[in-house]
């Protein structure tokens, strides 16, 4: 994934300057013409005159060096000492690999050099607290092991030749003069007794620095068969020289020597390869016991010294007030940040303290240094200051040269994959941890882009990439530690810079650990492991299902029918059927859903296409005749993988759930793999209804036209068959509700009728069959639209007339009606539609003669009356010139089957009047009730209340 400027700096850090209009690195660091070996000290070189110029030149070397507590203590002590105000004769420097001790010798050799204070920045406040008023310029006798061979003696160039120690010592001390004095036991390499002393005073003040003692005394032997000496003998010296350096008036004697293990301090910790294995190691104790009499309070630079060392080795210093403005906001901006969401990172930083190791730090975060001198530095062959500085110095020539915008340089800035810098977070650890950061950290291939490369919220703020970096620095050098890892919160304190989501780079942790080979998690705890993770063993279960499609076949089929049994507004859904034999030819309408076998594309004769060609002209070996019933829903071929992925990861997951006793997992694999087994559940769940899109649904726009195929794209996480039901409706592919009107108008344009009429029962299968009508949703929507249409008043120019049967013989309609609403039970009941004009015309026909003047119609009253619609009038009422404007009518009711009658008189008759405008109706019941018994007292009153409950007009009871 391309990625602008390095890194995408999200819009809200738009207030903040990025670090490189701050702060500019130094033109070597800036151009990467450094050498990784110039951030490596070396003594015995600067002691010949060679070398660059910021460990050669004081005037190079005191600006780029931070003098921190420590350092400042020990110039005072030299400078008192020299001068004859107090101070430690000898002093023993003791760190781990790389903890400052060389450098701190260089700057009491270029501070005692006879160099004007004025030249040398920070040594106006060494003079002050000394109390003395001008530098002591020394003799300075450099004695370095690794650059001095015990067999094979050194001739100087004024001629003289020396074997021992204790020989190149006199000899830089005093030349040849002084070396005369020892060149007896030089030659027989015994040790130079009180003559020593002697020199320290004559040819003093003098300043003593040795370097790398053990590594010169290690390869000495028990016999004196070398020109240096023996074993014992160097030891012998060694007692002496301090000893001497105590007597002497102004000497100071310098040694440093690796940490030992024998001390007790985490910061101590000798490893053979500095040392030097067993005799080493013995060296080491015995020049320990010699000089430890002498201890020393010195001690290595701390974490936030730390952080001016490598700012000034690294940067310009920053002179200009807006600089230190531009600073202290982003300082401030980062600092809020940790304060108003405290709980998202670790405790510290909510201290005010924090935000002052911010801008110490500046314009690297205090956390890259945290990461480097906690964890990286507990590695044996990480060098404390040099191994930060040579990191550093890769990672900011890096960002520098691809114009990183970022305000500050975190720990998710650090561009792992640049070969220089990957190289120097390689080379203390094990060979196998390049392939996990090209796999799961940082590179062009690696899941990290890839993820956020897929997920547009992610890549964004590149926040894959971002948080893995974070944990890879927090994480390998502690790999084999008790409590590895690093917690979630750090991780976020590695990442997110002010103004971004918080839930972006917890995403993105999720979306890791659910994918990565080498990513292990603990609860809030993530990091790197050069063993793959139960992950990898998923991912090659997963990749190994490909070879066995029927398992994941099933598990779709599986998924898809319980997703199926919510079948919105089909009647009924047909799943994954493989040919047109498993559909049933029904006049409801269905929803056909094909198998993840016969997927759509635009391909015109893609796999479901010709399968639901082929089912909609057939069934098996006899055509379909209702084929405007089916709608097809197929998978998306793209898609599709994305779905067969993610099963195969439940499948994968599943599996190795099945098989934890067999596979022997930790608890702490039991959890991933239950908690990846729930996540890929929910990725099947998700992926489902994204993949099964399409809606194939056939269609005709006119009798005549050929059949033409509609792919609609369906969107929405609904179960299936809900959301193509809703689709369809929506574009009214799928009518739920007819109006009569529409029905009529269907039944004149194509037309339907089967000359006058058309049965109910073949209406109901022209809908079922012809595709250039509209698809009903089954047989009642039709049933619902008829009886609305038989109802209208305006039924002969909206709808239609209905007719129990059609008499061939004597051409004429049974039980025609119109206007009047008619019970129908299914489509297959008898009954015709008959078009509105004929039905006028045989009601017009078949109309009795008027009755005379003045006969009122009979009404036949019975034990069981007939409906209203079909008492029979004796005689129509006389033709008048205006029409009748009252109707009054009485009618006796079964008491036994009073709800039945009331219901067919209020439908038959009441319903007619009150539809008419204007119509003012009055309903009156009567009762008269004749009791031989009496009626009881409980019944009278159960009855009058009632009454006046109902609002009678009048009731009572009577005795007679």
């Amino acid at each position: 994934m391309a990625m602008s400027n390095h890194e995408r700096v999200g819009k809200a850090l738009g207030n903040l300057k990025p670090w490189r209009e701050v702060v500019s690195p130094h033109r070597d660091v800036a151009s990467g013409r450094y050498q990784q070996a110039e951030f490596a000290a070396d003594l015995w070189q600067v002691h010949l005159g060679e070398g660059t110029d910021e460990y050669r030149d004081p005037g190079e070397f005191f600006p780029r060096t931070y003098l921190t507590e420590s350092l400042k203590r020990l110039l005072v002590g030299a400078v008192q000492r020299l001068s004859g105000e107090g101070g430690d004769p000898v002093v023993q420097l003791q760190t781990n690999f790389g903890g400052g001790k060389t450098h701190s010798m260089l700057a009491l050799y270029h501070l005692l050099s006879g160099v004007s204070p004025s030249e040398l920045v920070g040594i106006d406040d060494i003079l002050a607290e000394s109390g003395v008023q001008k530098l002591p310029a020394a003799k300075r006798v450099i004695l370095v092991g690794n650059r001095i061979s015990p067999g094979n003696p050194v001739t100087k160039p004024d001629g003289t030749k020396i074997h021992t120690l204790w020989g190149e010592l006199a000899w830089q001390l005093g030349g040849k003069k002084a070396f005369a004095r020892i060149k007896a036991d030089d030659e027989k390499a015994t040790s130079p007794g009180d003559v020593l002393r002697e020199l320290l005073n004559e040819f003093g003040p003098c300043l003593i620095l040795i370097d790398e003692w053990v590594a010169y005394a290690r390869q000495l032997h028990d016999q004196s068969d070398l020109p240096a000496g023996s074993f014992e003998t160097q030891f012998t010296f060694a007692q002496l020289l301090t000893e001497s350096a105590k007597l002497a008036k102004s000497c100071l004697l310098v040694i440093s020597l690796p940490a030992s293990d024998t001390s007790g301090s985490p910061h101590t910790q000798a490893d053979d390869s500095e040392v030097g294995g067993q005799r080493g190691r013995e060296a080491l104790d015995r020049l320990r016991n010699v000089i430890g009499r002498v201890e020393s309070s010195w001690r290595p630079a701390s974490a936030e010294e730390g952080f001016e060392i490598v700012r000034r080795r690294l940067f310009e210093p920053m002179v200009d007030p807006e600089q230190f403005k531009a600073r202290d906001v982003v300082a401030r901006s980062f600092f809020d940040l940790y304060r108003t969401q405290h709980q998202e990172f670790p405790v510290e930083c909510r201290d005010a303290d924090y935000e002052k190791r911010l801008k110490a730090a500046y314009p690297i975060h205090p956390e890259v240094f945290d990461r480097l001198y906690t964890d990286w530095s507990t590695l044996v062959k990480f060098q404390r200051t040099r191994g930060v500085l040579r990191l550093m110095a890769a990672v900011i020539h890096s960002l520098w040269e691809k114009g990183d915008r970022n305000p500050l340089i975190l720990p998710c800035n650090i561009p792992i994959d640049e070969p220089r810098v990957q190289f120097e977070l390689t080379r203390y650890l094990s060979d196998n941890w390049v392939p996990v950061i090209e796999k799961d950290v940082d590179g062009p291939n690696s899941l990290p882009l890839r993820l956020d490369g897929e997920v547009p919220n992610l890549g964004q703020f590149s926040a894959c990439r971002r948080a893995a970096r974070a944990i890879y620095l927090g994480s390998a050098p502690t790999m084999t530690a008790a409590h590895r890892g690093i917690e979630d919160r750090q991780v976020r304190l590695g990442c997110v810079m002010p103004g971004e989501s918080l839930s972006v780079f917890g995403d993105a942790l999720r979306r890791m650990a659910g994918a990565a080979t080498y990513l292990y998690q603990d609860g809030p705890r993530y990091w790197f492991s050069t063993q793959p993770t139960v992950t990898k063993l998923a991912d090659d279960r997963a990749e190994q299902l490909k070879r066995d499609a029927d398992k994941v076949v099933q598990e779709l089929d599986k998924r898809l029918r319980a997703d199926l049994r919510a079948t919105g507004d089909f009647s009924r859904v047909h799943p994954l059927p493989q040919s047109g034999q498993d559909v049933p030819d029904e006049l409801d309408a269905r929803l056909v859903v094909l198998g993840v076998a016969h997927p759509y594309s635009k391909e015109a004769d893609c796999p479901a296409m010709v399968l639901s060609k082929a089912m909609l002209e057939s069934r098996g070996n006899s055509p379909r005749i209702y084929r405007n019933t089916l709608a097809f829903l197929a998978v998306d071929r793209t898609r599709l993988q994305e779905l067969d992925e993610a099963a195969r990861r439940h499948l994968a997951w599943d599996s190795i759930l099945t098989e934890r006793e067999t596979l022997d997992l930790s608890p702490h694999q039991v959890r991933q793999a239950e908690a990846q087994k729930t996540a890929a559940d929910s990725a099947v769940t998700a992926r489902l209804p994204e993949a099964y899109q399409w809606l194939l649904v056939p269609e005709q726009t006119t009798p005549q036209s050929p059949v033409e195929w509609q792919a609609i794209r369906l969107s929405g996480q609904e179960s299936l068959a809900v959301r193509a039901s809703k689709k369809l409706k929506s574009d009214e592919l799928l009518v739920t509700s007819f109006a009569a009107s529409r029905l009529r108008m269907e039944l004149d344009r194509v037309p339907l009728w089967r000359e006058n009429h058309v049965s109910i029962k073949q209406l109901a299968g022209d809908f079922a069959k012809y595709l250039y009508l509209p698809r009903l949703g089954d047989s009642s929507v039709l049933l619902g639209a008829i009886k609305d249409g038989l109802g209208l008043l305006t039924w002969e120019q909206d709808s239609f007339a209905f007719a129990e049967s059609f008499d061939e013989d004597a051409k004429r309609y049974r039980g025609l009606r119109a206007g009047q609403r008619v019970d129908i039970v299914d489509a297959d009941s008898p009954g015709l539609l008959v078009k509105p004009d004929v039905a006028r015309s045989q009601l017009e026909a078949e109309a009795p003669p008027p009755s005379p003047p003045g006969i009122i119609p009979v009404v036949r009253n019975g034990d069981a009356p007939s409906p209203p619609s079909l008492l029979a009038i004796e005689e129509d009422q006389p033709q008048r010139q205006q029409p009748p404007r009252r109707f009054h009518g009485t009618v006796q009711l079964d008491p036994t089957r009073l709800t039945r009658d009331a219901g067919q008189l209020a439908e038959e008759v009441v319903q007619h009047l009150t539809s008419l405008v204007g119509a003012d109706v009055e309903v009156t019941m009567e009762i008269s009730a004749r009791i031989l018994d009496g009626v009881p007292d409980n019944v009278v009153r159960i009855v009058t209340e009632n009454c006046r409950t109902l609002k009678f007009k009048s009731q009572g009871f009577e005795e007679e």
